[in-house]
Parts: C-alpha cells; structure tokens; sequence
C-alpha cells in the first residue's frame, strides 16, 4: 500500500525531531519536536507511513518498534543524507534532509536488522575490544622487556613462554618482574574472556542456518561467518554481489575524465570489522593455494589465485580474494533467505 505521508525522523537520546511531507505534493504538513517517551504513542496513532532514519545508534530498535506499528521504516547512511541538508546542522535540517533523501529513486538503504543479529553484534565488539587490549598488553611486555635486554619472537606462543624464564632470573629487579607478572596474568584474563566469547560466537553459528551454510566456504570460519550474517542483515537490499563487495569497501576507487579511467585503492567505506576479517581469511586461503601448488588437481578457485600472483603484488591478490568471498558470501546468503522466504528446507 501506498503511503500518503512521507516523514523523516532525527533519533537523539531524549529528544526526536520530526519532518512529514506529503508524498505526492511534497508540501509540508508536520514539523515537531517529540520527547522520547512519547515517540510510539505519537505514531500508534497516525496511519501507516513512511519513514527515513539515519542508520544511527538506536535506529534498528526504533525501525523495529516503528515497523510493528505498521508503518515503513527506511534506513540510511548518513553520508547519503548529508548532501540533502539545507542550512546549518541541526535537528530541524537534518529531520527534512532525512525526509528528502527518502523519495531518491536511486538511494540506498540499510537493512534493518534483528535483535538477534544485534546481540550477536554485540559478541563480536566485545571480542574486538578485547583482542585489541590484549594486542596492546603484549605489545607493553615485550617493550618493558626490551628496556632490560630481553627480545622474544613474534607470537604469543614465545611470549607465553618467556614469562617463567623472567619470574626465575633474579638478576632482574624484583620490582620489574612482579610488573610482568601482573601483565601476564592480564593477559590470560583477556585470553579466558576471549575463548568464552568465541564459544558463544560458534554456538550462535550453529544454530543459524545461513551461517553454517557460509561455513563451506574456504577461508571463512565461525566468527567471520556470524558477523557477515549479523553485519548483512537483509542481503536482498544488494542488487548483486558485487554491490554487496563494494558495499563493504572491497573495490577499488574510480578517477574518470575525458573517457579515461583511472583505479586507485579500494574505497575501505563500510563496515571496517566485516571487510578486515574477510581479508585477514584471504591471507589463509592464498596461504592454503600455496601449500596445494604441487598438488596435481588444484581447485579452480586455486588456479586462479596462482595466474593472479603472476601479474599482481601479494597485497593486491589478497584483496581480490577477499572480494571474491565477499560475492560468495552474497550469493550463499541470497539463496538462504529466498529458501526461507519459501519456507523450503534448508
């Protein structure tokens, strides 16, 4: 059904600012400022519209509320309103900018996502955090370390094994080696909190249906698997695979002029943690080809990493290669949901 009202809404934490148009005459017919806790009663009144928020903090809850009421949520990417503004920034020019660049025939919406893909989500930046804070921590030792004359090798194999070789050489002082050791058990607490959030990151996976079906790809484990399916969301708002790729910031940029086409970098835009596990999975599936090369039936996927190192730097087939997934990751996902929406066995 065609709604008559067209409304952009600017979320804050206390207060939302509201922009109706008429969807046909474009004329204004509302502009208001709502207390949050007057939000839902506000709209559980009023006949199904639609409705464009900035994909912000809180926007998925409150698509999800607003959905429920039976109105239609949009989604979008800041940077995609931004040029809709008119005048300052403020909450006022945001709201309308929001309900202009909703009747753009060609913008792009986010996927409103699940309060399960949310939780998720919420597994895997709690794991980023740690992994970062454990990163720093050795990156500490091994400089403290260096200052008294010690150097270890690289991996946290090494470092584990340093710790009883510096509680035992007494001619370090006292002082230093409780600071190391203090450290060190820092560290295995980030470690137990770590490998008890992969646990429940394997656990989602296995219950997830299109996550385990991400699993047959090479080079894509529980982890890289679950935050595709969370991060994702609805995969039927990409067109195509290669949407979906440069969506996550997986194609290079374009200077063109005069007919001439120049491609630079990749555009890194999108989702950072999404786009740097799927590269970190490239590493592992160039570092699986180059140990299959004697093999006498390299897999086709193989084949064509090998004709791509003969003319590309490593860097650069990495990259390719994690673009690649990400359009095997697109398609596995497509598939999956058009199965559900069917409701065919999986």
């Amino acid at each position: 059904m065609e709604q008559s009202i067209r409304c952009g809404i600017d979320i804050a934490k206390l207060v939302f600012q509201i922009h109706c148009v008429n969807a046909k005459s474009g004329e204004t017919v509302m502009v208001k400022k709502l207390a949050r806790h007057d939000m839902l009663r506000f709209f559980a009144n009023k006949p199904p519209m639609l409705i464009g928020i900035e994909a912000c903090g809180g926007a998925h809850y409150w698509a999800r509320e607003l959905t429920k009421l039976g109105h239609t949520v949009k989604l979008m990417t800041p940077q995609y309103v931004a040029p809709y503004r008119r005048g300052g920034k403020n909450d006022a020019n945001d709201a309308e900018a929001i309900c202009e660049a909703l009747a753009r025939p060609n913008m792009r919406f986010v996927a409103v996502k699940s309060e399960s893909q949310q939780s998720v989500l919420v597994l895997h930046r709690m794991r980023e955090q740690y992994v970062r804070e454990r990163t720093s921590i050795m990156n500490q030792i091994r400089s403290y370390l260096h200052e008294f004359g010690i150097v270890i090798n690289q991996g946290r194999a090494a470092l584990a094994k340093t710790f009883p070789l510096v509680a035992e050489q007494e001619s370090l002082p006292a002082m230093f080696r409780q600071s190391i050791a203090n450290l060190a058990d820092n560290l295995t607490d980030l470690e137990t909190r770590i490998d008890k959030l992969n646990k429940q990151i394997e656990s989602w996976c296995k219950q997830d249906n299109t996550a385990k079906a991400l699993l047959t790809l090479c080079g894509v484990g529980g982890v890289t698997a679950t935050a595709a399916v969370a991060t994702a969301g609805d995969v039927s708002v990409f067109k195509n695979g290669r949407q979906f790729a440069a969506w996550l910031g997986l194609v290079p940029k374009q200077n063109s002029s005069g007919g001439k086409t120049i491609l630079g970098a990749i555009t890194k835009r999108g989702d950072r943690y999404l786009r740097t596990l799927l590269v970190q999975g490239a590493r592992t599936v160039m570092l699986a080809a180059s140990r299959a090369q004697k093999s006498t039936q390299p897999t086709p996927i193989f084949e064509w990493i090998y004709k791509l190192q003969e003319r590309r730097p490593n860097n650069v087939v990495v990259v390719a290669i994690a673009a690649k997934q990400a359009r095997m990751l697109w398609a596995i996902m497509a598939k999956q949901q058009r199965q559900n929406s069917l409701g065919l066995p999986v």
